[in-house]
């Protein structure tokens, strides 16, 4: 199994270490992976079966070690769909991270606000989402060691780690709202009819990725939060043109928020586990 191999090899380059937490950072988000302690960090060509991203700030390693007290595997650049390259390697790297050791996944994007108020800048809780990508990352022959045939996505975000991110949002100053994400399939970038039918739909915020990776997750049982960094305004909802390079801007500017909140977050785990019965 190729997600045992390179669960296996994740667990060999970081002998003694089991992490905890497994971290998806998105586009120009990859800096919080330079504030993790004790790093030790991985080129995903060395892990088997794991992507190479093709996509420009995407770095494609794995950075393990230290983060808000807690011991997280940090996956710094991800694969999307419009790659064309299917859904094995994405399905090889969470359920590696799994099979390593976590039991919580928490995932980052970049995304276009369909909702005027909620500019760049702004950071976005995921509630739910809408799989608009014409493709499910668990179509064919199902892998019974991992979940069930038909899994749920009733709270697919979990909402006791998005009820933390709310409290240290607050505790932080950090403005966050929540909403429904969208994954629509690109590299295009939506038309302005597109998004008008997007928020019909019941979206507030569009991107090209995450939801795989939160339906790969949910069907081996890790629990799944979400953070959209917002770059920009869905098009025809405000001035100017949207392209790649505004998305990694914006990113950058809004990566120091996102930051202080994902490390509060992750402190914030400990106090959740005095919680739970």
């Amino acid at each position: 199994m190729t997600a045992a191999r390179a669960a296996a090899e994740i667990l060999h380059r970081a002998a003694g270490f089991r992490p905890r937490v497994g971290i998806v950072l998105g586009s120009g988000l990859g800096g919080l992976a330079d504030r993790i302690g004790d790093a030790i960090a991985v080129s995903y060509r060395d892990l088997d079966g794991f992507p190479v991203p093709s996509v420009e700030g995407h770095a494609g390693r794995l950075v393990m070690g230290q983060l808000g007290g807690q011991p997280v595997a940090c996956m710094q650049g991800r694969v999307h769909a419009y790659e064309g390259n299917g859904f094995d390697a994405l399905k090889t790297a969470i359920r590696a991270l799994k099979l390593a050791g976590c039991d919580t996944l928490v995932l980052t994007c970049a995304a276009g606000s369909l909702r005027v108020e909620v500019g760049p800048g702004r950071l976005m809780a995921i509630s739910d989402h809408l799989n608009l990508l014409g493709a499910n990352p668990l179509t064919g022959p199902n892998e019974d060691s991992f979940g069930p045939r038909f899994p749920s996505m009733t709270d697919a975000w979990d909402p006791d780690l998005r009820a933390l991110m709310r409290r240290k949002a607050l505790e932080q100053n950090i403005d966050l709202v929540e909403g429904v994400y969208a994954a629509y399939p690109g590299p295009s970038f939506e038309t302005p009819a597109e998004v008008r039918m997007l928020k019909v739909l019941g979206a507030d915020a569009v991107g090209m990725s995450t939801v795989p990776e939160c339906i790969i997750a949910r069907h081996c049982g890790l629990r799944v939060a979400g953070c959209a960094v917002i770059t920009n305004l869905g098009v025809g909802l405000g001035d100017g043109p949207v392209d790649h390079d505004q998305t990694l801007r914006a990113a950058s500017a809004a990566a120091s928020d996102l930051e202080r909140l994902l490390v509060g977050f992750l402190e914030g785990l400990n106090e959740e586990d005095g919680r739970r019965p």
